[in-house]
């Protein structure tokens, strides 16, 4: 099977370009979840499956988004308080439902700054402590981008070892293939 590529858009301004960073991403995950059949989503290797990677990633995006939106004043994360949806690692369906909602929250996020505070509650220790630190929307919003591409550079693998073929950018970051398109090999 073959997911297609991309075009790498072009954005004008800061939110538009966070936000196209992290929503060309989940629609590459949202084509592979198109063409994926169930048994592959969930077949394990070792502990690990396509869908408990794509579940985390929604998750943390579910975590983010939720904070923002039903926070008036101060923005509180914990990415270690996000829910466990067991659906979204077992129905490719269910998964690429959350992506289409997670897109049109993330393409309405362009009315906030990308400067407003945001604290992360980060686990230190096994004692239930976090370290409250400092961030912003647009650095979540970058960091968000970077996490997801990183877990589909397993999924890749994960796909690939069962003779799942995807497209030559997927797993790759948007600004890698900025610099593919700058400097064609």
């Amino acid at each position: 099977m073959l997911v297609t590529s991309l075009p790498v858009a072009v954005c004008h301004s800061t939110t538009e370009a966070l936000v196209d960073e992290n929503t060309q991403p989940l629609t590459q995950l949202q084509k592979l979840l198109a063409t994926i059949q169930s048994t592959s989503y969930q077949r394990l290797f070792g502990s690990q499956s396509v869908g408990k990677h794509v579940r985390h990633v929604l998750e943390h995006y579910h975590t983010l988004l939720t904070g923002v939106n039903d926070s008036i004043k101060e923005i509180d994360i914990d990415y270690e308080q996000r829910p466990r949806q067991t659906a979204l690692e077992e129905n490719p369906d269910v998964a690429a439902k959350a992506i289409t909602l997670i897109k049109g929250s993330l393409t309405s996020s362009t009315d906030r700054s990308m400067d407003t505070p945001i604290v992360i509650h980060h686990p230190i220790g096994y004692e239930g402590r976090s370290l409250p630190l400092t961030s912003s929307l647009g650095r979540e919003l970058a960091f968000l981008s970077s996490h997801t591409v990183h877990h589909m550079a397993l999924i890749r693998l994960l796909c690939e070892s069962m003779s799942i073929t995807l497209s030559s950018d997927f797993g790759v970051h948007p600004s890698t293939l900025r610099y593919w398109q700058q400097h064609p090999h």
